[in-house]
């Protein structure tokens, strides 16, 4: 099996003050990061070879920090209307998360049922989860029916993290989003719980590219926002095998702890083992030597 590649674009500038995204830089950032990871010309072709024009695509952001720790809409927004380039309406486009309120509160405007991207929370009437729970492994959940009903085609776009239990929250971690008691699975530092959710068939079946935000990375004391340990890294992070990308994320974010002197993740008990679990599972390669890893600067 051919290693996996995954892709790291720096955007010198991206964010210039706090808050704040250079559009041109971000625009720039996406069109490379899309064209490595599938080696196409242009962004459109690197589209249309992880997606079709028939797809409904959910794209899972991670609103639980609030606003200061969150992928904006200048940041998610430009990426979702992405998709018009390979003929999927946006209509057809949902960003999506757990709640209205967290939603809101992050910056989003919701639009349900209206034109152009769909924006909304499981919470919003007429979605909710699904009657009866998924029973997988260990797993046993409702799952938000944005999974299972919306989207045929889904991208994990989770922001970079430290976690106090997981060790990293980031890609896999953040579909904990799209069941009803993610609270049930963090016993363990989260293992073998991670990688099980992304093995059940919502998800398995329609993840098909993950995008780290780690513009700004919550790099100690996450995964709720600390400013003293919030580093601007100006990076996004792509890739189809969704335990190489979150491999390569627990890299960058041991580098920013070691800048900033603090212990590694093992030092502190809370590896992120369950990456190792998803590489038993099949679900990708977890060790550095068996990643493809593509880094470039815009």
């Amino acid at each position: 099996m051919s290693a996996p590649s995954v892709v790291i674009v720096r955007g010198r500038g991206v964010c210039p003050r706090k808050g704040e995204i250079a559009a041109p830089v971000l625009a720039r950032m996406y069109d490379r990061g899309i064209c490595l990871l599938t080696d196409q010309a242009d962004t459109a072709a690197g589209l249309r070879a992880l997606f079709s024009p028939s797809d409904r695509v959910g794209v899972k952001i991670n609103t639980i920090a609030g606003r200061e720790l969150t992928s904006l809409p200048d940041v998610t927004l430009p990426f979702a209307r992405l998709f018009s380039r390979i003929g999927i309406p946006e209509k057809n486009v949902v960003i999506w998360d757990r709640t209205n309120r967290e939603l809101k509160a992050a910056g989003y405007t919701l639009n349900a049922a209206g034109g152009g991207l769909r924006i909304l929370g499981t919470d919003t009437a007429g979605v909710g989860y699904g009657p009866e729970p998924l029973i997988h492994l260990n797993i046993g959940s409702r799952f938000s029916a944005v999974m299972t009903d919306l989207v045929t085609a889904s991208v994990s776009f989770a922001v970079l993290k430290d976690h106090g239990l997981a060790g990293v929250t980031a890609g896999l971690k953040n579909y904990f989003g799209a069941i009803h008691n993610p609270n049930k699975y963090h016993d363990q530092n989260c293992d073998p719980f991670v990688a099980e959710l992304f093995d059940a068939p919502p998800v398995r079946t329609r993840h098909r590219l993950t995008v780290l935000d780690a513009l700004v990375v919550q790099c100690h004391r996450g995964p709720s926002y600390h400013a003293r340990w919030a580093e601007t890294a100006e990076t996004l992070v792509f890739g189809t095998d969704p335990v190489a990308v979150d491999a390569v994320g627990w890299r960058l974010l041991e580098r920013l702890r070691k800048g900033k002197g603090l212990p590694t993740l093992e030092e502190e008990e809370r590896p992120p083992r369950y990456l190792l679990t998803a590489e038993r599972m099949g679900l990708g390669r977890a060790a550095e030597a068996d990643i493809r890893i593509v880094e470039d600067e815009v």
